[in-house]
């Protein structure tokens, strides 16, 4: 049986609005959050898809840099903005997968966000000093186990990323080194390259102006491929440990309530910018490899991703604050 004609009518007007809206989109500019710094890999992932992104859009795409809590409070501020397409983010593995496990955020990430796409992976860099006696990841596994809790690694920070990196080394090689967090990834590199630390893992492009001037050690990268940008580095896998794959990811995310038309919307913007071959080639560049997933992809790996770091969170016995 068929809607009255009153009923129909009456929700016809109502979704008008949603519709009309959906096909205008984007009618004005479009706030893209990076809940970072300027100058680091989410910035500059933000900046060089952002540019594209106004050029196919036909409106601006202005950066808004709310660096704070590892990309929490920006990334936040996505999930409390208006559902309508123009707040938007560019967020990380950490505010996304990791710190939702490590301490109290004010979002629940697969309710309140509506992800668009996975922009980007870069892989993680494990690096050792130039004094430690490892050339490989066989010695330095067996260097660690000749020397229990003498060995230790740098981090940004507790519960970033590299953190957790080192915890999941720890265990699959079944080590025990030291964790020494630090504030941001510079000063970590700093202590490295002075051999107050033996070794980290990092992105890419943070460690690869060192490994090119040979005042760091590559050991593996976290990835299913050799980087382009350090081919002669082995991936973990070729090292013996295949269970290691760690990538640092930035995706694009809006509030949970946004439209799926205005989703869709945004998806094919952002993509269409992926593909282009000189955001390409800035991206590759920079040790990021773009990859351009449906809604719906991204949201299953998110959940993914979420359930791997929480498994070493459990396991490591990182300690937490939530």
């Amino acid at each position: 049986m068929g809607l009255p004609s009153k009923l129909l009518a009456g929700l016809t007007l109502l979704l008008l609005p949603t519709l009309a809206s959906a096909q205008d989109f984007p009618a004005k500019p479009i706030k893209l959050i990076v809940p970072f710094p300027a100058g680091g890999p989410n910035d500059i992932i933000a900046r060089v898809i952002g540019q594209r992104m106004s050029e196919i859009a036909k409106q601006p795409v202005l950066i808004d840099n709310r660096g704070g809590q590892g990309g929490v409070l920006g990334t936040d501020a996505v999930a409390k903005a208006p559902p309508d397409g123009y707040t938007i983010a560019i967020s990380s593995a950490g505010a996304l997968a990791i710190s939702p496990s490590m301490e109290k955020v004010a979002y629940d990430t697969l309710k309140d966000f509506a992800p668009v796409t996975l922009v980007a992976t870069v892989p993680e860099m494990l690096v050792v000093a130039t004094n430690v006696p490892a050339k490989d990841m066989k010695e330095l596994i067996a260097l660690a186990k000749a020397q229990p809790g003498k060995l230790n690694f740098a981090s940004s920070g507790p519960g970033s990323l590299p953190h957790l990196a080192g915890e999941l080394f720890k265990l699959t090689a079944n080590i025990d080194i030291v964790h020494v967090p630090y504030r941001g990834a510079a000063p970590a590199v700093n202590d490295l390259l002075g051999q107050q630390v033996q070794m980290t893992f990092l992105d890419l492009p943070v460690l690869l102006p060192q490994i090119k001037a040979g005042s760091l050690r590559p050991i593996a990268v976290g990835a299913p491929e050799r980087a382009p940008t350090a081919p002669e580095v082995p991936t973990t896998a070729e090292a013996g440990m295949p269970g290691m794959i760690i990538e640092n990811w930035y995706g694009m995310v809006a509030p949970a309530a946004t439209p799926p038309a205005i989703i869709a919307s945004l998806h094919k913007i952002t993509t269409e910018a992926m593909a282009d071959p000189t955001v390409k080639e800035k991206l590759a560049a920079q040790g990021a490899t773009l990859v351009g997933d449906t809604p719906e992809h991204f949201r299953g790996f998110i959940d993914s991703e979420t359930r791997k770091w929480t498994k070493v969170i459990k396991d490591a016995g990182v300690v937490t604050t939530k």
